[in-house]
């Protein structure tokens, strides 16, 4: 059996089973529940709602207008910038948004590692979703004929397209799977740091985010096309590592629970005086 058929199944099934994993150690070890997971997940999706049409828009202005003449390093800069940037502002309001609105009772720094590993953990779930039905799209046309499929003019292109799939070296199939285990810590530090701005008090915390996040994207972008795939994937890996010393500087200590409310104490009984009369005198003397 080719090792590629293995590898790529393996590539979407990690990027799926890694965050789901880490949401089961994290809930059971702190004994918390899921419903912040669940949140932060959900965060990642409403971030996108208004991530995706920004860039499309904006990308179709900017390709369609002579508003400006871009050199080859200029345009990779701009896009590094514009792409990191988009990329901090949404998602990183958008975890500020649900913190104060939706998860209100979410103040504390593991409710900030759950909450990120929520999002990251959207992210990664999704793209191994896409990954798998990729997977199972190129099997079915491994072998086939694709003139019946494809039109005549992409046909050429369709043909290399599977060609390369399957003519990659099983390493770079796994290549998801390994910028999902760097991303997931990354997105856990930028919900650590947004969850300071409510802990601590100080709105400039989400502002550090989003340029945190803007750095992070931003740097990839524009190294990408000098370093390549691997050495761009190590540098994801060294901002991995930098976020985790961040999420550990950021520890604070858990809030003491709230205490039970004490039973109500009972309503006191007021005994009323009896008033003695010549009438319960008389009666008196046939008791006993």
């Amino acid at each position: 059996m080719n090792i590629l058929i293995i590898a790529h199944a393996l590539n979407g099934l990690l990027m799926i089973a890694m965050p789901i994993s880490l949401a089961i150690i994290l809930t059971r070890r702190w004994k918390m529940g899921w419903s912040i997971w669940w949140i932060g997940f959900a965060t990642f999706i409403i971030s996108q709602v208004g991530h995706i049409p920004f860039n499309w828009g904006a990308g179709l202005l900017l390709n369609r207008s002579n508003l400006v003449y871009w050199s080859t390093l200029a345009q990779r800069v701009f896009n590094a910038v514009f792409l990191g940037l988009s990329a901090g502002v949404f998602e990183e309001v958008s975890r500020y948004l649900v913190l104060r609105f939706w998860a209100k009772k979410a103040r504390s720094w593991r409710n900030g590692i759950l909450f990120g590993a929520g999002h990251g953990g959207s992210e990664a779930v999704i793209l191994g979703v896409l990954v798998l039905v990729t997977y199972a799209s190129m099997l079915a046309m491994r072998g086939m004929d694709l003139s019946t499929l494809v039109p005549a003019d992409q046909l050429d292109l369709a043909q290399q397209q599977v060609q390369a799939y399957w003519l990659a070296p099983w390493y770079d199939s796994l290549l998801g799977a390994v910028e999902r285990l760097f991303a997931i810590p990354v997105q856990i530090c930028m919900a650590v740091i947004v969850m300071q701005a409510f802990t601590r008090k100080k709105i400039g915390w989400l502002f550090l985010a989003i340029l945190y996040h803007a750095v992070v994207d931003g740097t990839a972008v524009l190294l990408m096309p000098t370093l390549g795939t691997y050495w761009t994937e190590t540098l994801v890996g060294g901002f991995a590592l930098l976020s985790l010393a961040i999420i550990f500087l950021l520890r604070q200590p858990e809030p003491a629970p709230s205490p039970e409310p004490l039973p109500a104490p009972a309503p006191a009984v007021i005994l009323k005086p009896v008033e003695v009369t010549s009438e319960h005198l008389d009666n008196s003397r046939y008791l006993g």
